[in-house]
């Protein structure tokens, strides 16, 4: 439990509660807990720019919503959320005759990830690519003291990004 919600009490004792009364034959074994929580205190700011980029709207918020309550500063989420969008836009407005390590080269990033941005860029025009990251702007300028939810502009700004993408 401790790997999957941190140690804070009242979070463990929280999820305790909630996995015993979820839990149908009343043991509360390794495999229940996986089931229920696994992975949740691993989610970072990147996990939740990915599954914003890649249109997974209900990802992204329960990720989102994990990240904060695993104590994740929503300064760092903003930031992994506008590295997810300015790499985009760098393949995205590179010269097209450039591949592989030419075009790692070109923006300066690892072919791996060029690879996965390219596969991100599905769904993206320079328009809503504009409005998700005008939306990140505003959201920079909330969680720093310009609002006064930084969660709920986090979340408005996962919303905006997901729906700039499909062109909604």
């Amino acid at each position: 439990m401790l790997d999957a919600v941190g140690n804070d009490l009242r979070e463990l004792a929280a999820a305790c509660s909630q996995l015993a009364f979820d839990t149908e034959d009343k043991t509360i074994s390794a495999a229940a807990v996986a089931r229920y929580h696994k992975g949740r205190a691993e989610v970072t700011g990147f996990n939740v720019a990915d599954s914003a980029i890649e249109g997974r709207l209900g990802d992204a918020l329960e990720q989102l919503r994990w990240a904060l309550g695993t104590g994740v500063a929503p300064v760092l989420l903003v930031s992994a959320l506008a590295g997810g969008l300015r790499s985009l836009a760098k393949v995205g407005s590179a010269p097209r005759n450039l591949r592989g390590g030419q075009l790692a080269g070109h923006v300066g990033m690892p072919p791996w990830k060029v690879d996965r941005v390219r596969r991100q860029l599905n769904g993206w025009g320079p328009d809503g690519l504009s409005r998700a990251i005008q939306a990140v702007a505003e959201a920079d300028e909330q969680v720093k003291g310009g609002g006064a939810d930084p969660a709920y502009a986090l979340e408005h700004t996962v919303q905006v990004i997901v729906a700039s993408r499909t062109g909604r």
